[in-house]
This record gives structure tokens, C-alpha cells and sequence, in this order.
């Protein structure tokens, strides 16, 4: 965590407090887990000694209490985990820009996760969580942990058998672009199901009602490919700065972004398999570097709006 962070007495406090109850939810779910494994050696033994029913009785008793013992604390840990998220990410927030709020039970609405147009499957199981809003000089911009997945069913001897496929893990980042667009332009990693989709759209038909864009910058070309329903009006979007822009952020993430531009918002998601502003439960809350992975991210998050000069209003909405 940062020091300046650290040093102030009403959050050092909050910490404090909470390091007390995060001790104690360790504590227990500790105890159960030495209780199952006390479990499972009662089993051996009784399998050992051939005395199987001695084995299973006996396995059932400390099973029982680590189960009465977890749920019993489960209540706790949750409020342990909002606490956290509220006071303090929530304070640290503050010291990265003041307009930073947060709320955990909230995050992408589904809808607008579809309507983005980033991915081109329906979600059939969404989860959302920890939405980071704020203010950057004149734009408006907020962001959100987000696990989509699609099912597929085969049928086995043994019956149907669901099987869950992840269609984006990261943190979707939504700014005002201060123009409402005629059309949706859109911006994917350029794979090889989208190479395919580029030759049929620009030998054969449309692809999804839109029209590949050819542009200009090749190293862009190389990496993304980008639909649209009006080439002029991406054309306007995607002018040679904002390409360099677009690929110097992209340079800094680890798996290629997408982004889109809808409506009056830009859409950018960032494959990510980290979970972020989650409260420790086996280690310390007073850890010098508790919040050094998050307020990273947020300050990457931030940065966003000047990386892309988002600040320059050169359109107007109508």
C-alpha cells in the first residue's frame, strides 16, 4: 500500500479494526480445514484397520463441526469483504481523484455489455461486480470486473452434459466520447475467426450488416480488425492519432483490447484473470503493498482519458 496512504490515522484505523476480524475469520476457516483433514485421517484408519464403519462414524463428527463452524462465520466474511471495498479502496480512491467512488453489489449491466458489440456471442451466465466511477476534467468514465460465458450441451450415455466456455474475464472500461455516433464502429483482436470474417465482408457480403475499414496505419491493421456500418464516420473516429493512441495502450496490456464506439460511449475491454479489490483472508491487512495491484489498475484505468485525449472536445453532441 502506498505510505501516504498508510500514514493516515483515520484509515490506519479502519485497517486496525478490520485486521481484527480478519483474524478471526481466518481462525476458523483454519480450524475447519484441520477438521476435515482430522476427518479424512479417521477414515484412513478405519479403511487401514478394516474396521470401516469405526472409520465412518468417526469421519462424521469432525465434518459435521466444520460445516456448523463455516457457515457460522460465512456471515462475517462477507461483511468483512464489503467493509473492505467500501472504506478502505474506497478511501484510497479519494487520493487518486476525489470524484472515484465505489460499488461493490454493482457493475456492467448485461444489456450494455451486449449492446457494446465487443463480442459477437450472447452471454448465457454473467457475473459483475465493483463498479469504479469517476470524473477526468470534462469526461465521465467508469469500469467493472466482468465474467461472461456461454454453454454448450452434448448428450452423453449418461445424459446431457453442460460445459461452460468463458467469452470475456477482465474489466470493461465505458467513457463519455462527448458525440453521439450515427453508427456503431467497432474494434476486435484481429484472430482467425475475424481474418475469415474480413475476407467474406470484403470479397463476398457484409459482415454482421457492417463493412470492414480499411485504414491506413498497417502495424493497426496487423492487429485489430474494425467493422463498421458508416466508413466515413470511422474514418473520423480513428484518425491517424487516435490509432497511435489506441496501439501505445495497447502495448501496455498483456492481451489485445477491443473497443468500441457506440451511441455517445467508447467501450474498451481488457482481458484480465486477476480479481481485483478483493480483501485478504490468510494475510495481513497491515502488508505495506496490500493496495499496490489495485490503485495500479485504477490509476491505469484513469490514465485512459489522457492516453486517448478524450479531453478534447472536438464534437459536440446534438
Amino acid at each position: 500500500m502506498d505510505s501516504e496512504i498508510n500514514s493516515k490515522a483515520n484509515l490506519q484505523d479502519i485497517l486496525n479494526s478490520l485486521e481484527g476480524d480478519r483474524k478471526k475469520i481466518a481462525e476458523t476457516y483454519q480450524t475447519c480445514y484441520i477438521l476435515i483433514g482430522l476427518a479424512v485421517l479417521i477414515l484412513a484408519i478405519g479403511l487401514i484397520i478394516r474396521f470401516v464403519p469405526l472409520g465412518i462414524i468417526g469421519c462424521l463428527v469432525p465434518i459435521i463441526i466444520a460445516i456448523v463452524m463455516y457457515f457460522r462465520i460465512e456471515d462475517d466474511a462477507i461483511k468483512y469483504k464489503l467493509s473492505y471495498k467500501m472504506n478502505v479502496v474506497g478511501a484510497a480512491l479519494k487520493d487518486i481523484n476525489d470524484t472515484l467512488t465505489i460499488t461493490p453489489q454493482s457493475g456492467l449491466p448485461e444489456y450494455e455489455f451486449v449492446s457494446s458489440e465487443l463480442f459477437t456471442t450472447r452471454p448465457d451466465r454473467y457475473k459483475t461486480q465493483d463498479l469504479i466511477s469517476g470524473i477526468v476534467d470534462k469526461t465521465s468514465f467508469w469500469f467493472a470486473e466482468v465474467h461472461a460465458e456461454y454453454k454448450t450441451e452434448t448428450r452423453t450415455k449418461n445424459g446431457t452434459k453442460t460445459t461452460w466456455h468463458t467469452i470475456f474475464k477482465g474489466i470493461v472500461f465505458v467513457a463519455d466520447f462527448n458525440k453521439n455516433f450515427n453508427v456503431s464502429t467497432v474494434v476486435r483482436p484481429k484472430g482467425i475467426a475475424n481474418a475469415i470474417g474480413s475476407w467474406f465482408s470484403k470479397n463476398v457480403f457484409s459482415f454482421g450488416n457492417s463493412e470492414l475499414v480499411q485504414l491506413e496505419n498497417t502495424v493497426f491493421e496487423e492487429i485489430f480488425v474494425t467493422y463498421s456500418k458508416n466508413q466515413i464516420e470511422a474514418r473520423y473516429i480513428l484518425t491517424p492519432a487516435m490509432m497511435e493512441r489506441i496501439l501505445d495502450l495497447n502495448n501496455k496490456c498483456d492481451e489485445t483490447i477491443s473497443i468500441s464506439f457506440i451511441h455517445s460511449k467508447m467501450y474498451i475491454a481488457f482481458p484480465l484473470s486477476h480479481n481485483y479489490f478483493e480483501a485478504p483472508i490468510h494475510s495481513s491487512l497491515l502488508a505495506s503493498d496490500l493496495l499496490t495491484d489495485d490503485l495500479s489498475i485504477v490509476r491505469f484505468m484513469q490514465d485512459i482519458v489522457h492516453e486517448l485525449d478524450l479531453n478534447t472536445r472536438i464534437w459536440g453532441k446534438e
